[in-house]
């Protein structure tokens, strides 16, 4: 249940956000999901080691698993059957290890997201994740962030081993729509990626897009908002799309997310 009180709502009136995870509730590619990757070719005995430059291009293979096998046939030549085999193996290892990330406190939050979750919730909206990432290691760092940021416990969580199709596909989204009982002109999705922006214009929902740092405003065309932050004290958000003329002020409230949904169904 959500921290604050329920009030009635009207049938198109916003009643859920649902947010991604990676890279956008948490810092987790390059200080969690990179380091843990390097880590798995290390423990393997490979010299293989993924920079920062390499796992921009990388990181829009969405998947962990499909990242692997992409990087293998594509970087190195190897028979995708292999490829798909080493892939598996080398994956189970990485996630091992990224939860040990997790526990050790290394992947911060966002700036800004526990903040504006904590509004969202003591509003009386509802809040949910929706994530190609795997449960074994999505539930124990929401978990975190969650102790982390005084939050109320997510209602709806779907990942990645949840679904048949990832991102861009709109299945986790549509997933977490049917488990809150709602519809899309009932919720709004905060995204970060290219793939992640276009699944949720596939789900329908309203799309509010905060650039994640692997991703160019460019890749994130067809939100319904862009914005490089979640904003906080001593950082100011920089608005780079916004389609329907919003005010939105120095940083992401529930205003903003309302006004945006409001905007979207008249549209």
């Amino acid at each position: 249940m959500s921290a604050g009180i329920l009030l009635p709502v009207t049938q198109n009136e916003l009643q859920a956000v649902i947010f991604d995870v990676d890279g956008t509730l948490a810092e987790t590619e390059r200080y969690g999901h990179r380091v843990a990757f390097n880590r798995a070719f290390e423990q393997k005995g490979l010299p293989d080691r993924w920079s920062d430059e390499l796992y921009r291009d990388l990181v829009k293979v969405t998947g962990g698993t499909r990242r692997l096998t992409h990087y293998f046939v594509e970087y190195q030549g190897m028979d995708a059957k292999e490829a798909a085999s080493l892939a598996a193996e080398l994956h189970k290892i990485k996630t091992g290890l990224f939860v040990k990330v997790v526990e050790g406190g290394e992947v911060p939050a966002r700036p800004g997201v526990l903040r504006f979750i904590k509004e969202l919730q003591e509003a009386g909206l509802r809040v949910a994740v929706a994530t190609t990432g795997t449960r074994s290691w999505v539930h124990p760092l929401l978990e975190h962030l969650r102790e982390q940021g005084g939050l109320a416990r997510f209602e709806a969580i779907v990942t990645g081993d949840e679904v048949t199709h990832l991102k861009p596909e709109p299945d986790a989204f549509i997933l977490a729509l049917q488990r809150l009982q709602i519809g899309p002109h009932q919720a709004e999705i905060v995204e970060d990626s290219r793939n992640g922006v276009r699944a949720a214009v596939a789900s329908g929902c309203a799309c509010l897009a905060v650039q994640g740092e692997y991703a160019q405003a460019a890749e994130l065309e067809g939100a319904d908002l862009v914005v490089d932050s979640f904003g906080d004290s001593g950082r100011t958000l920089a608005v780079l799309d916004n389609p329907f003329g919003l005010e939105v002020g120095s940083m992401l409230t529930l205003e903003v997310a309302k006004e945006l949904h409001r905007r979207r169904l008249k549209d």
